[in-house]
């Protein structure tokens, strides 16, 4: 659409003529996220400061039916911050303030463009620490990780984003202001509101100040290497972990190829000649984490694994953990197009599907890639490929929407953490109860009569 010179002039007077973008450059730099097959212009990006900016904003194109695409980082990986009808991109960007971190009620207030990295580096010195940790937390704003409900590495110990919410202040998109939740860990005030804005992909509302809970630095950390022979024994492995009772803060995978990519970038030493590999880590009391640090070695060993390795110091250790967060650059920069997804199946199912990896591999002989989150079953299977080769990236579709249907019929899920946004939404029927669907039309409804907020995501049209 095409945004009329009189609503311009009027986002110039809510946020300031330097907050409001419009050159071809500026929109193209906010057409795409961080997908590689998806992008379209924005008409307008605006940066508000304050609530009352965001209000104004939202009441303004809620009266004049212009879409609006709330946008943080622009980390994501589903297509979910891309402005598919036009309109205005919101930037939450410019909030980036952390308000307050009280260290006796461990909680902390943010506004939602501060970025994760900047939370942690903050916490740190007040001996804190926020669980939620997103591959992408040098980037990814705090109200992204809310509105994607994000995960990562430590999601198999301490869960993801929506366990540690407190409290909240969102704007709907007639420009009402609501207050959500609270600064105390329990309660049971009326129904649990809040949570319909984790994970909603900015389809709801635009959240503007956040209430976390934080958590103590665990006085201990010891991280390890296992080695397979192949994919499945590491599955196995997983399984057999948790079987025991044992839960280490990470369980992270990566396979062959990864290992061998990382290796050719950024030479770390990696063992190039491993099936699979596992990156694992345990924390909290000195001893209790030496304990479970051998028992995994012991369980590592009857699954099969080749060589068990524990890091002796911090530096070995984040040098393990820089393999781990060097697996995406590593397939992105592998081909044209990167079909990469989050597929989670539960965790006695890990081996299973790794099996049904292989077996789609060879039937569409089309390699695939695999690295992820092992301990919470959330993997991230990746196809290299060419959007502009139409039979190969047919091809490449094809098995991926087999995986994600073997997924389902373990019991999996479309996405562990990424969301649907643009790239799974044709999906979703076939993996969500069809009442539950209608009754996120109807939420939707409600909170959104026009229809304005981020159009075009979570299901089809």
């Amino acid at each position: 659409m095409t945004i009329k010179p009189e609503i311009t002039s009027q986002l110039q007077k809510i946020v300031g003529k330097e907050r409001v973008l419009t050159s071809k450059e500026d929109l193209i730099a906010y057409s795409y996220d961080s997908t590689t097959i998806l992008s379209h212009l924005p008409d307008i990006i605006v940066f508000p400061t304050t609530t009352e900016q965001v209000s104004s904003i939202l009441k303004l194109a809620n009266d004049n039916l212009i879409p609006v695409t709330p946008r943080g980082g622009g980390t994501n990986v589903s297509g979910g911050s891309i402005p598919i009808k036009g309109g205005v991109v919101l930037c939450t960007t410019k909030m980036n303030r952390i308000r307050e971190i009280s260290k006796g009620n461990l909680t902390a207030i943010v506004e939602p463009g501060v970025v994760l990295q900047d939370f942690n580096v903050a916490l740190a010195k007040e001996s804190l620490f926020y669980p939620p940790d997103p591959q992408s937390f040098l980037g990814c704003t705090l109200g992204g990780t809310v509105a994607e409900n994000a995960g990562g590495p430590y999601g198999v110990k301490y869960g993801v984003t929506k366990q540690y919410l407190l409290g909240m202040e969102v704007v709907l998109a007639t420009g009402e202001v609501v207050k959500l939740g609270g600064v105390t860990v329990k309660n049971r005030t009326g129904y649990e509101l809040m949570m319909l804005f984790a994970g909603s992909e900015g389809t709801l509302g635009v959240i503007t100040q956040i209430t976390l809970k934080v958590l103590p630095m665990p006085l201990a950390r010891r991280s390890m290497l296992t080695v397979f022979g192949s994919m499945v024994a590491a599955g196995q492995a997983v399984s057999n972990i948790l079987a025991k009772g044992i839960l280490p803060a990470k369980i992270e995978f990566l396979d062959n190829w990864f290992l061998k990519r990382i290796e050719e970038l950024s030479p770390m030493g990696l063992p190039v000649d491993a099936g699979a590999l596992l990156l694992l880590q345990s924390d909290g009391n000195p001893a209790a984490v030496e304990d479970e640090i051998n028992q995994i070695c012991t369980i590592c060993l009857e699954c099969g694994a080749k060589e068990t390795k524990v890091a002796q110091n911090d530096a070995e250790a984040e040098k393990l953990w820089e393999a781990r967060r060097a697996g995406f650059a590593a397939i992105y920069s592998a081909a044209p197009t990167i079909l990469s997804e989050d597929i989670t199946v539960p965790r006695d199912k890990i081996a299973l599907f790794m099996d049904r990896i292989d077996e789609v591999s060879r039937k569409y002989e089309l390699p695939i890639r695999v690295l992820g989150h092992a301990g919470d079953g959330n993997l991230h299977p990746a196809i290299p490929t060419d959007i502009r080769d139409h039979v190969h990236f047919g091809k490449a579709t094809n098995a991926m929407d087999e995986l994600f249907e073997a997924a389902l019929s373990f019991g999996g899920v479309l996405s562990g953490e990424h969301g649907i946004g643009l790239e799974k939404k044709r999906l979703l029927k076939k993996a969500m109860d069809p009442t539950a669907i209608e009754l996120m039309k109807k939420i939707k409804a409600v909170l959104d009569p026009n229809h304005i907020l981020n159009p075009g995501k979570i299901w089809e049209d």
